[in-house]
């Protein structure tokens, strides 16, 4: 793939590491001009260190400032916004609502939808209006919890249920002008995919020494993808290639549809 987005001007929420660096790679390499929001200082200062010709910009996805900042940096630098991705996530290490105190239901259901739901929505609508302009596109971080049953537990699975029902209704609010679709990644190499602070769980990684073979074994094809493998699917749904598309999901998950 040689310049699928020469000349797009695209901005990646979450994008210090995991799915969401390999989206920024994979974007400039296809000839993208990028901006990122994250959160994490020392990923901000890394990722600035290594990529000179990306406008980083820190700060909280889960909020309204945050998001309206990072847009204005991005059509400040590029004159425009093409095409926003929001690869912002936390996970639950598969905590089945029995094993959730009812003290904490609340603190952790406000984290876990701010972070994977509320986080989108503030992103689109800081990008909406100059997305219009562009007649752009959003390429929205699903996953495969949303479609498949054991892969989180209830509070993440229903965070990703929301997510998928995000791609539905903006791509049906945005036509014409914005195209909206989602990416659906199964498990991922090298992510730091966090888990939920308000239920201790904030230091747990998903990543070891077994996770490429225990990736592996969860899928028809056999195969363990990292976030440079699942980036293609974005930078594909980000072109004009896609332009007829809109309001769906690549499933970037080893063939799990076909799973018996």
């Amino acid at each position: 793939m040689t310049g699928w987005l020469e000349g797009k001007r695209a901005l990646v929420v979450g994008a210090g590491s995991g799915i969401g660096r390999g989206v920024v790679d994979a974007f400039l390499e296809e000839g993208a001009r990028v901006a990122v929001l994250e959160l994490d200082p020392a990923k901000c200062q890394a990722l600035a260190a290594q990529r000179d010709d990306v406008v980083v910009v820190e700060g909280d996805a889960t909020t309204r400032e945050a998001n309206e900042r990072a847009v204005a940096a991005a059509v400040a630098a590029y004159g425009g916004l093409d095409v926003l991705v929001s690869c912002v996530g936390i996970f639950d290490f598969y905590r089945p609502l029995a094993e959730i105190e009812p003290d904490d239901l609340d603190a952790a259901f406000e984290e876990m939808f701010a972070t994977n739901v509320k986080s989108h929505l503030h992103a689109v609508k800081a990008a909406t209006p100059a997305l219009r302009a562009a007649r752009g596109s959003i390429v929205l971080t699903e996953s495969t919890s949303a479609y498949y049953p054991g892969r989180g537990g209830t509070l993440y699975v229903a965070s990703k249920f929301a997510v998928r029902g995000l791609v539905t209704t903006l791509g049906h609010e945005l036509a014409p002008h914005v195209r909206v679709n989602g990416v659906a990644p199964g498990g991922t190499l090298g992510t730091d995919l966090r888990g939920l602070g308000t239920l201790g769980l904030d230091e747990r990684r998903l990543d070891g020494p077994d996770r490429a073979a225990e990736l592996a074994a969860r899928n028809p094809l056999g195969v363990a993808l990292s976030g440079a493998d699942h980036a293609w699917s974005y930078v594909f749904l980000a072109s004009d290639r896609a332009r007829g598309i809109s309001g769906r999901t690549i499933h970037s998950d080893g063939g799990m549809g076909i799973k018996v």
